[in-house]
């Protein structure tokens, strides 16, 4: 009788482990980030499309050696210089293209993210960003100020539910 409720035992253990495993193997999968950032620092030279400073060329350098680790496997970018500048030394890191999404649909965009299955980035604008972080229901903090260029937000996404990150990443880290 003892070796029986061993036995018994062991069986319930290793169905116990099996069930843990698995489940933690499907939360897995069920997980993705979407990260979103402002472009970095633009110049100041008047044009409706300018270039990234040296700084905002730095900035981006950093980004992409922060996320790079991250299983990123889309980047999204509009078609301005300055974010295509912020998004390139990243999707160059990882050897991915960068595609582009058009600033005025971002309802339709959000919807596309949202069927993501994979970890993506997604660099906008200081008046597009915090409006794409709620539209993909997270938590914007507030406005982006025209001088801000230091937000990264990580929306988590588990089952159903969306865990908004904010960091803050100031030049003085990277400098």
């Amino acid at each position: 009788m003892t070796r029986l409720r061993f036995i018994l035992y062991f069986i319930l253990t290793l169905s116990l482990s099996m069930t843990a495993l698995l489940s933690n193997r499907a939360n897995a999968a069920e997980t993705k980030t979407i990260y979103l950032v402002r472009h970095a620092e633009k110049e100041a030279d008047g044009t409706k499309n300018p270039h990234l400073t040296q700084l905002g060329q730095k900035r981006a350098q950093h980004f992409a050696l922060l996320l790079a680790e991250n299983n990123i496997t889309h980047i999204y970018s509009t078609d301005y210089h300055r974010t295509q500048e912020t998004a390139k030394p990243l999707a160059d890191k990882l050897g991915v293209k960068i595609l582009s999404y058009n600033p005025r649909r971002l309802e339709a965009f959000a919807k596309e993210l949202l069927q993501q299955k994979n970890n993506v980035l997604v660099v906008g604008h200081s008046n597009t960003t915090p409006q794409l972080v709620s539209l993909l229901g997270g938590n914007p903090y507030g406005e982006i100020d025209e001088s801000d260029y230091n937000r990264l937000y990580q929306l988590t996404y588990s089952h159903e539910n969306v865990d908004t990150q904010l960091m803050t990443i100031e030049v003085a880290d990277f400098k």
